[in-house]
């Protein structure tokens, strides 16, 4: 089994997590760090595809990956302050109407 294999399978499976986050929490905060690991996933599935030169891993992916990890700060910081705003009017985090934690 070839390393490449082994970071496919680990991206696929740290991508399910998210994915199963994003559907069964009720909570925003709980959904922003669902998408932030399933772009996490994304990451190292695209370092491994990428490929890689013998002189080491390929520039264009890095700089994919590097440009990725800005976007993603700045709509999580975005993100965030459309929860905060929201949480201030309605005095809810949940999509649902309710803030239980059950």
């Amino acid at each position: 089994m070839s390393s490449a294999f082994v970071y496919v399978l680990a991206a696929s499976a740290v991508f399910g997590v998210g994915v199963y986050g994003l559907i069964v929490a009720d909570h925003l905060m709980r959904k922003l760090l669902s998408l932030n690991v399933m772009g996490s996933a994304v990451f190292v599935l695209i370092l491994t595809v990428g490929g890689a030169t013998p002189a080491g891993p390929d520039p264009v992916a890095q700089a994919l990956i590097l440009t990725g990890i800005v976007i993603a700060v700045a709509a999580t910081a975005f993100a965030l302050a459309l929860i905060v705003r929201m949480f201030q009017e309605t005095g809810l985090t949940s999509l649902r109407g309710r803030d239980d934690d059950d």
